[in-house]
């Protein structure tokens, strides 16, 4: 079974940054796809930057420009660095990573979230 665990969250003033971080647990074979979703108060769970193996990096357009999402390939990590941050940025922020472990299974990963509060 693979585990995420993100860590960075916190609150943070608006125009400030913060640096997310997603380390991953497990028989991990390879890793396909690593990404950040987040999702606030009454609304529904959204993608805001993923970093494919074999493809560019996206970013939802609310966060494009602001935002830099990167992987440490041998350590199965991957970041978000976010900038300029805006109150509409706040919410809880979740890592999810697909691929296959060592058994050839396939997996599908979500960490717990990190909370993330832009607030003067």
């Amino acid at each position: 079974q693979v585990q995420l665990a993100e860590s960075g969250g916190g609150l943070v003033q608006p125009g400030g940054s913060l640096r997310l971080s997603c380390a991953t647990s497990g028989s991990i074979f390879n890793i396909t796809f690593m990404g950040w979703f987040r999702q606030a108060p009454g609304k529904q769970r959204e993608l805001v930057a993923a970093a494919p193996s074999s493809s560019n990096p996206y970013y939802a357009a609310s966060v494009k420009g602001r935002s830099t999402i990167s992987r440490d390939y041998a350590r199965n990590t991957v970041f978000l660095q976010m900038d300029s941050l805006k109150p509409e940025d706040t919410a809880v922020y979740y890592c999810n990573a697909v691929g296959t472990v060592i058994a050839g299974t396939p997996f599908n990963s979500w960490g717990q979230g990190t909370q993330v509060t832009v607030s003067s």
